[in-house]
């Protein structure tokens, strides 16, 4: 049966990306044509709104991802402002399957005119490779220039125990939601395979990872809770920033932290609470 474009409109993960990308743009977060957000979809969803049996082009990738091959993604274009999503789906989102041999992507569905996937592409699907090995239910990434957590980046050394340890201290309800903590990359220049690389192998550990000076890069099985988990952090890093350089008279002990782990039967990453 012939699928129509309105049709494509019509499915759910692309309402989804409309609406976050949106979301996350009246927040702040990004800027012109900052930020990127990825999603592993079922192929038997995309089937019943799209055509997959016949790609509309094929682009080669930079670096294989074996890994991936046979999957299908829904992505934001490269060079693409997140403020237009919502007004023109079709030209700033694409819905991608990776080829059998995990070197090339076809594009199913989007990225009108000639348009590209995210620039961060690299880091997204290397990323996913690495979480679905720790989380099969895995299908979230996204990455964002979260107002807050750039500017601690600035003033907080980038150590990440003691960074994770900050914000656990920020806000009750962050050991609860990120007991796993944070992990960091170097400033490293975007869009590149090296922070590519460099970023999925903090996702061997950690569901979160910052980009310092630059965002932060965010996995999950949900988008609910993807977007939750930034929304958590930035929150935290807005505290901090809050109380800048006046004299703290009270925090959250490591002794609260513990039992706070306790009550919600969560594990803190080894190594931080004393």
């Amino acid at each position: 049966m012939e699928l129509s474009s309105h049709t494509s409109l019509n499915a759910p993960f692309i309402q989804e990306m409309c609406e976050i990308t949106h979301h996350m743009w009246k927040l702040g977060w990004d800027e012109l044509n900052g930020g990127n957000v990825s999603c592993r979809l079922d192929a038997a969803l995309v089937a019943e709104y799209m055509d997959i049996r016949k790609p509309i082009r094929t682009l080669r990738l930079s670096f294989p991802v074996h890994e991936l091959a046979g999957e299908y993604f829904i992505v934001t274009g490269s060079g693409k402002y997140f403020r237009n999503v919502i007004k023109d789906p079709e030209a700033n989102l694409g819905v991608l399957r990776v080829s059998g041999d995990g070197e090339q992507v076809e594009i199913l569905w989007g990225l009108r005119d000639g348009a590209l996937p995210t620039s961060e592409l690299p880091s997204h699907f290397l990323s996913h490779a690495e979480r679905l090995k720790a989380d099969p239910s895995h299908r979230i990434v996204l990455h964002t220039h979260a107002t807050n957590v750039i500017a601690m980046t600035f003033t907080h050394d980038l150590d990440e125990k003691r960074f994770t340890k900050t914000l656990w201290q920020m806000c009750t309800e962050c050991l609860v939601v990120f007991p796993d903590g944070v992990g960091i990359v170097p400033w490293m220049v975007p869009g590149s395979n090296d922070i590519g690389r460099a970023t999925a192998e903090k996702m061997k550990e950690f569901r979160v990872v910052i980009w310092p000076q630059h965002g932060i890069f965010v996995t999950g099985a949900t988008m609910e809770a993807t977007f939750g988990l930034v929304e958590t952090i930035e929150k935290a890093a807005t505290i901090y920033n809050l109380i800048g350089g006046r004299e703290i008279r009270q925090t959250i002990t490591d002794r609260q932290l513990i039992e706070l782990a306790q009550a919600f039967r969560v594990t803190p990453r080894a190594g931080i609470l004393e």
